[in-house]
């Protein structure tokens, strides 16, 4: 039961921090003010209501004994000695009946203590009406053949100081929360600024310079983030440096192979040899790409579709089919997924004959689809050709040139924009890409 509970009151609750450090600030202020107003209400506001009400029914009882006792030419000078010297307006209106009571406010203080004390005075040969004026009451008692209309003000039931009270206990209490939502952002926005800094990092985006700021522990957290940033990217940095001058310095021996293979006489042995030398170059350029394709870069608000039609005009029309949706802009890193969709195009069509690409748009995510028609993969290498210098020798994997990276290359730069990729059987009959992007 407990355990349930727990559930529900975590369902109920929100998530981010701010409202829940608002629910904190706010909840004793409300809770404190409701108190206050029912005490207020019960030992005051309603007790004198009720004595008010007591003495006006009280006064209104009177003028009625006293004009039932009376012949006519006393009534009528009693009705004009009642609206002269007391704040009532009386009159008697022959041949009229009492309305049905539609006018009574069952949940009014004020309508309950009226209701209560016409009844112990006069039974049920009253009818009132508080709602239809704003300042007055009208109050009809039955006399004889005809009924006495009474119109007195409102004042002299509802005592007044309830608005000035719900006014002085409402405003304090508006003015504390709307002080305490200005602090608590500027609390909770370190926080924020942190969690969007270390998302835009972990999706290898180009953090700019990070400014700590807000409480002493959330200053620690931010500058501590910023330390590790630092280090990672000065790390990232040097294996790039690194990586290039191995480029640079392998590519010379290769060249100069390349030369002598030139004035070898022994042409079939030469061609073996140069075919050998260009396979370690796509090898070293793959491996680079693999390293360096991390490398810093902006992100942008692009169109994904123009991207995919930008990357497929290099290849011929009746290879490539494309069936894109009208796609939102989404903010990545071009260039890397330009990298990424060259790599599984490249692969769809270097193991098939032709491909279609498909986009479609979710509420939070760009779905892409990219399929071919070639041998496809066994569905228990799924997870591991996307794992890096992984080759199957079966199937798709057969004869052909490459060290297993295009697919980890791609599968990296979609998890460091925050999607993933998955591999189905195609309905072409090959194998089926799909990329999911975080809009």
């Amino acid at each position: 039961m407990s355990y349930g509970l727990n559930d529900i009151i975590k369902k109920i609750l929100p998530k981010r921090l701010f409202y829940r450090s608002l629910i904190i600030v706010a909840t004793p202020i409300i809770l404190l003010q409701l108190i206050i107003t029912i005490v207020f209400f019960d030992s005051l506001w309603i007790k004198a209501n009720k004595g008010m009400t007591r003495s006006l029914v009280a006064e209104v009882q009177t003028m009625f004994d006293v004009y039932k006792e009376g012949n006519k030419d006393n009534q009528k000078m009693i009705l004009d000695l009642y609206n002269k010297n007391f704040d009532l307006v009386v009159t008697y209106k022959k041949d009229e009946f009492l309305p049905e009571r539609k006018k009574e406010r069952w949940f009014s203080p004020i309508d309950r203590s009226l209701r209560r004390e016409l009844k112990s005075a006069f039974g049920a040969s009253y009818w009132f009406d508080t709602i239809s004026y704003k300042e007055l009451v009208e109050l009809k008692l039955k006399y004889k053949d005809g009924i006495l209309q009474v119109f007195f003000p409102k004042y002299k039931i509802a005592p007044s100081a309830a608005r000035i009270f719900a006014l002085w206990i409402t405003l304090p209490g508006v003015f504390l929360i709307l002080i305490a939502i200005i602090f608590l952002k500027n609390q909770t926005r370190p926080i924020v600024n942190l969690a969007k800094a270390a998302e835009r990092f972990g999706k290898g985006e180009y953090v700019k310079e990070f400014r700590p700021s807000g409480a002493q522990e959330i200053r620690r957290a931010a500058y501590e983030f910023d330390r590790m940033r630092k280090r990672i990217t000065v790390h990232l940095n040097q294996r790039s440096e690194m990586l290039s001058g191995i480029s640079h310095d392998l590519r010379t021996p290769l060249t100069r192979l390349k030369l002598q293979l030139a004035f070898l006489k022994q042409q079939d042995l030469a061609k073996k040899m140069s075919d050998d030398i260009e396979e370690m170059e796509r090898m070293l350029n793959e491996y680079l790409e693999f390293a360096r394709h991390q490398k810093s870069e902006e992100t942008e608000l692009i169109n994904l579709n123009h991207i995919i039609k930008d990357i497929t005009k290099k290849y011929e029309t009746q290879q490539i089919k494309l069936f894109l949706e009208e796609s939102s802009k989404i903010n990545i890193r071009p260039n890397s997924i330009k990298r990424c969709l060259g790599n599984l195009i490249d692969n769809a069509l270097a193991y098939g004959k032709k491909a279609e690409i498909f986009t479609k748009n979710t509420m939070n995510n760009i779905i892409i689809l990219i399929d071919d028609d070639g041998p496809g993969i066994p569905e228990n290498e799924y997870q591991n050709v996307l794992k890096p210098f992984y080759r199957i020798d079966k199937s798709r994997g057969q004869n052909k040139s490459g060290v297993g990276l295009g697919l980890s290359i791609a599968n990296d730069i979609i998890r460091s924009h925050g999607g993933n990729i998955s591999l189905e059987k195609s309905p072409l009959s090959g194998l089926r890409v799909k990329v999911s992007l975080p809009y």
